[in-house]
């Protein structure tokens, strides 16, 4: 059994005073020696964490003791050390940016495409009447897809909203909308059927839950994850590796984030490609005066962020 596990999960609610709510939520995480990401906004909670077993376990127990996290839906990972090094806790205007800051027009809490668990999502996947569309990323989607989705060119999800006329075509379809844990989803659904979509779904928990209660059928590649592993197997069914070397063709699903801080683009690289511009997209990147050193992994802590932090914190109850 693996010593130490990483927690993805989100939840849509309303959180009164976010921001001192998130300084509050860094100390209770950092008092159980847990690490990770979480964004806090007024419309709720995103996070990965890592730690041991038993500090993920107090983690867990703690945020859904909390009656506005209850139905909060967490997607275990068993590894082999803490997926982060540091742990950051933040407030933001959204917990994931989209531009959709309307709750009159957009609110997740209210409406959002039907949920389909992963094994009904793997039943409908494949029917003529169904689209597959995948809301992540162009370096997300490069990296892993569902067999025959529907990708958009974006390069962060915020340029989701200006591409939705895109999808027009299939709007006497089912969409079947897609992410890694489904928060991305979430707004994504419920932007389709504000735009007059009328069948809209998503699949629960994302490509992760799907790999873990449906042996990730039919997804092609590996799943790009927000922690310092970037990139995770899904398919234990039918895998295949869709990724290629941004720099030689070489197929490959090593994904790594550019060695020059001022780049830091997201791409695949074969190892030898890797060695031979030091982790860096290009030569011209190689050649920066605050190019990073290269350790093989590609992935590199960010410089934290102040928090204010209140002279009395109180621990969520």
């Amino acid at each position: 059994m693996k010593q130490y596990q990483t927690l993805l999960y989100y939840c849509y609610t309303a959180i009164e005073n976010a921001g001192q709510f998130a300084a509050e939520h860094l100390e209770f995480c950092r008092s159980i020696n847990l690490v990770g990401r979480i964004i806090v906004a007024d419309e709720g909670l995103n996070g990965t964490v890592s730690g041991t077993r038993e500090a993920c376990k107090t983690y867990m127990d703690t945020v859904l003791a909390d009656p506005r996290f209850a139905k909060t839906d967490f997607k275990i990972d068993d590894v082999d050390e803490p997926s982060f090094i540091k742990m950051h806790c933040r407030y933001k205007a959204e917990i994931v940016h989209s531009g959709l800051r309307n709750p009159a027009i957009i609110n997740p809490a209210k409406q959002t495409g039907k949920h389909l668990e992963p094994k009904e999502f793997m039943e409908m996947k494949d029917r003529d009447d169904v689209v597959i569309l995948d809301v992540r990323s162009n370096y997300e989607h490069a990296l892993g897809r569902f067999k025959n989705a529907v990708t958009l060119d974006i390069e962060n999800f915020r340029d989701f909203p200006a591409r939705i006329n895109e999808l027009a075509k299939y709007k006497d379809k089912k969409i079947l909308t897609y992410c890694t844990g489904g928060i991305k989803c979430e707004k994504a659904s419920a932007l389709l059927l504000h735009e007059g979509f009328k069948e809209v779904y998503q699949l629960h928990g994302g490509i992760i839950k799907y790999g873990k209660e449906a042996g990730g059928k039919d997804f092609e590649g590996k799943c790009y994850v927000f922690d310092n592993r970037l990139a995770v197997d899904v398919n234990s069914v039918n895998p295949k590796t869709i990724s290629t070397c941004r720099n030689c063709g070489k197929t490959t699903s090593k994904m790594i984030n550019c060695a020059n801080p001022e780049c830091n683009e997201h791409f695949t690289q074969c190892d030898e490609c890797g060695w031979k511009l030091d982790g860096c997209c290009s030569e011209t990147c190689q050649a920066h005066p605050r190019k990073r050193p290269y350790d093989g992994t590609g992935y590199y802590v960010k410089v934290p962020q102040p928090v204010n932090v209140s002279k009395k914190l109180k621990l969520i109850s």
